[in-house]
């Protein structure tokens, strides 16, 4: 679908410079949505993260203007000259359905997403498994992309975000049995997943222009998942701050709110501004 010019770009970046990341040692990851793109590049032998950059785009893209932004970002930093041990592409986009292991059925993908997600012809339709919940992430990845990338680097893994997201979660949270909440926010795009008593009780991505929309997405999500406002611990991490609109408005309706990334192993940052990186892309690494 067109979505017209583009007209604002935004980014962040910390250009590989040498080619520091030409051994093979070397991990990068890429993750890629209609709304931005970014990656990161890691030494996995001293970790240390080496470059990363992250660009936002308003209005979303078409999926074929989304793989010349690639092409540009990653020729622009000598990415595809590089040799990596290890390719992650990960694909962030609304093309999803969470289904319960019970009621899986290889032979049944596109009947998952059909009342979530307007489907081509060509669409590849992919699924992964959540550990140890029973659920399966049935998603559409990126053809243009995943061809591109096989292209540039021969084999790699590709994976959802919604996937990376509610492992990770689920991981940190093991031993907690309050509810929690966490929240990764881009321009306009919040990733939300609840958990309580070590089980995913809500995931979802959602698309919104102010923070009227985010506080309503967010308290209606809490509401249909009966989580009580007083004891879940909301956690926002990504375009956010403490003292803005968004953790404000935050502030007036729930109790325990903090801003920050979670719990991640420790990486040395070699003249890499944080920023560049999301709790995503740390999760992948």
């Amino acid at each position: 679908m067109e979505t017209g010019p583009l007209s604002m770009t935004e980014r962040t970046t910390n250009i590989l410079t040498s080619k520091e990341g030409s051994d093979t040692f070397s991990k990068l990851s890429i993750q890629v949505s209609l709304n931005g793109l970014s990656f990161c590049v890691l030494d996995t032998l001293n970790h240390t993260i080496l470059a990363a950059e992250q660009v936002t785009f308003t209005p979303a893209l078409t999926l074929h203007a989304l793989l010349k932004e690639l092409k540009s970002l990653l020729h622009r930093n000598d990415i595809v000259e590089q040799h990596f041990s290890e390719v992650t592409v990960i694909h962030k986009n609304k093309l999803f359905s969470l289904v319960p292991q019970p009621l899986f059925d290889e032979n049944e993908l596109p009947h998952y997403l059909k009342f979530n997600a307007r489907l081509m012809v060509n669409d590849h339709i992919a699924y992964e498994e959540i550990p140890h919940q029973d659920i399966i992430n049935v998603y559409v990845p990126y053809t243009n992309v995943n061809n591109y990338i096989f292209d540039c680097f021969g084999e790699f893994e590709y994976k959802h975000s919604g996937t990376i997201l509610i492992t990770a979660l689920l991981q940190q949270n093991r031993t907690t049995l309050a509810p929690v909440c966490y929240v990764q926010i881009a321009t306009g795009v919040m990733e939300m997943g609840v958990l309580s008593d070590k089980k995913l009780l809500f995931y979802n991505q959602f698309e919104y222009n102010t923070p009227e929309d985010f506080l309503f997405y967010l308290l209606f999500s809490l509401e249909q998942a009966q989580v009580d406002l007083t004891k879940v611990q909301l956690h926002l991490s990504g375009k956010v701050a403490v003292g803005d609109f968004l953790y404000k408005g935050c502030c007036r309706y729930i109790k325990n709110v903090s801003v920050g990334l979670p719990n991640t192993a420790s990486y040395h940052w070699k003249d890499t501004d944080k920023k560049c990186i999301d709790f995503m892309f740390l999760n992948t690494l």
